[in-house]
């Protein structure tokens, strides 16, 4: 597929636009500054700036898409990633801004030129959860895509407002525009932060205990693209197990006493809920924490089993 990826410096969206080169897609970057990949092209654009968003749908991606001689080629999807991407970074008002205008640009852009699928970055946060001005709960456990979006700040906000921007824009078109509620992004080099993890679990009640591996978000945002006929849908985008090496029971006693249970739950069995993804779009997670993180619990049961 040919696709136009906004964000795709950030944070999340140089690991997916690495992945999706890896499938073999031609990705073009759209950010305010370039990706320094091979293989992957870019162009300097504002996406608070409507016309620049009609401009590189409508764009070659690079000099080689000249030599044809039959105009420039059509997108096949967007990817939209681009963000000010949490609280605290810019004023209240200017992260509210430059999220909800400039996803609605992406996306009217993209649907009035009949690019067809459209992939867009939400948030975990619009669970009211991870930003909230004191401890809040989930309403229940696992916390799945029908828990209310009630946030009390504006990056969660931003986010609730994309997502029935994107569903307006769904029913206008009838194409498909799926919205991703993305946990907490852990890059590969970022596993050395699990043993803080260990050591004080409470540092991710905020985060619902839930992460997503940077390489699986690109295979999710894959899946995506491949899978058409859903129209609007919203997706939890999360690893298959929690953060924290403590089982369910133990996360639910110390942290979510009076939260109702909806369901039997495995012990390491991610509180934020990925059931819709992997039912859906048949993801399956490649990159577990245990994988690359030595967990003292294991470690303890096999030194007493030497010693037994």
């Amino acid at each position: 597929m040919r696709i136009l990826f906004t964000g795709g410096s950030g944070k999340a969206g140089r690991h997916v636009c690495r992945y999706l080169r890896g499938k073999g897609h031609r990705v073009v970057n759209v950010d305010l500054k370039p990706l320094d990949e091979p293989g992957i092209d870019n162009l300097i654009a504002d996406i608070t700036d409507s016309g620049s968003m009609f401009n590189v749908m409508t764009s070659y991606a690079d000099f080689d898409e000249l030599e044809p001689g039959t105009g420039v080629p059509a997108f096949d999807a967007v990817v939209h990633f681009a963000a000010v991407p949490r609280i605290l970074i810019n004023p209240d008002h200017e992260t509210f801004r430059v999220n909800t205008i400039g996803t609605y640009n992406v996306i009217e852009a993209a649907v009035k030129l009949g690019i067809r699928k459209i992939v867009f970055a939400s948030s975990e946060t619009t669970y009211g959860v991870c930003f909230a001005d004191g401890v809040v709960c989930p309403d229940y456990l696992p916390m799945d895509e029908e828990h209310d979006t009630n946030p009390m700040d504006s990056y969660g906000l931003s986010k609730v407002v994309n997502e029935k921007t994107a569903r307006a824009f769904q029913r206008r078109s009838g194409f498909d525009i799926y919205g991703l509620r993305i946990g907490n992004v852990m890059e590969p080099d970022e596993y050395d932060r699990f043993p803080g993890f260990f050591a004080d679990p409470a540092c991710r009640r905020r985060n619902i205990f839930c992460y997503i591996d940077a390489r699986d978000l690109g295979q999710i945002v894959d899946l995506c693209l491949k899978t058409d006929g859903l129209g609007f849908q919203i997706f939890n985008a999360g690893n298959d197990t929690n953060s924290v090496n403590l089982p369910n029971s133990e996360i639910i006693r110390r942290f979510y006493a009076d939260v109702p249970v909806t369901r039997e739950l495995h012990e390491d069995e991610a509180l934020f809920s990925n059931l819709k993804i992997r039912t859906m779009l048949g993801f399956e997670q490649k990159h577990d924490w245990r994988d690359y993180v030595e967990d003292p619990r294991a470690i303890q049961r096999a030194e007493k089993l030497l010693l037994a």
